[in-house]
């Protein structure tokens, strides 16, 4: 667990009475949750559980039924498409397939989301802001390969390098240990620690991972059928579960 404290009086992100259905698909069924500056909050959930609908939602990719979303002092449903857009450069998304151009390096995979928001930058500082950023996840001498030349891991670490090089005050992290052998998910579950540590961001990590949820969660919040369910640490969550969703969730992860 992290040594900081998020402040739990100061939340970044608010959301309430949130509905989302496709047709009769009922994904979303009221949902309220906030995520709090400076934490790393976990929402677990199995596969189309509407984890990953939830976070869509909230940079509006969707849009949803009803229910109010409030980020960093602005009600989302109410913002222009400038006004958005500019809101979502302040948030970061790890995409789970890390979301690689297969046709650029990692240097220019790296540069394409800086140059085309951030204007008036010299070479040098281009240059020197992705050296530092690859040197922090570890990857500095991945600057000139293809993404075809790197394993799982060093994919998730470059999608999550360059998910950094806007200075995000929010990450999405999107099932960041999914695929990946188990060392090499005690290193991304590392990698998330470390960028809240040392970019100051708060976090939304989904995942169906209780290993990763455990390594890197302030608190948990549990999804199940379009509502969460419980919602605290990883003891207040499991040690005393009751509801057999809950319950058969740890027993999966850990007692297989």
């Amino acid at each position: 667990m992290q040594s900081d404290i998020p402040d739990m009086k100061e939340p970044v992100i608010e959301i309430r009475g949130l509905y989302k259905s496709f047709g009769d698909n009922h994904v979303l069924r009221g949902v309220d949750l906030d995520l709090f500056k400076g934490e790393n909050l976990v929402v677990l959930g199995k596969s189309g559980s509407g984890k990953s609908v939830l976070i869509k939602i909230l940079v509006q990719l969707l849009k949803q039924d009803s229910g109010d979303i409030n980020i960093l002092g602005q009600d989302i449903s109410r913002l222009s498409l400038k006004a958005l857009n500019k809101l979502r450069l302040r948030i970061g998304f790890a995409f789970q397939a890390s979301a690689l151009y297969d046709s650029m390096t990692v240097k220019e995979n790296m540069e394409f989301p800086l140059t085309r928001n951030v204007k008036n930058l010299t070479r040098k500082e281009i240059d020197f802001k992705i050296e530092r950023l690859l040197d922090s996840v570890g990857l500095p001498n991945t600057i000139n390969q293809m993404p075809s030349e790197l394993s799982g891991g060093q994919k998730k670490r470059i999608g999550v390098a360059r998910t950094l090089i806007l200075n995000p005050e929010i990450m999405f992290y999107d099932e960041p240990t999914a695929g990946l052998d188990p060392i090499t998910c005690i290193d991304i579950n590392n990698l998330i620690n470390q960028v809240r540590e040392e970019y100051k961001t708060s976090s939304i990590v989904i995942t169906h991972d209780l290993t990763c949820a455990k390594d890197t969660g302030d608190r948990m919040a549990v999804l199940v059928e379009g509502q969460f369910k419980a919602v605290g640490s990883f003891e207040e969550v499991f040690e005393n579960a009751t509801d057999p969703n809950i319950k058969s969730f740890y027993d999966y992860n850990f007692i297989r």
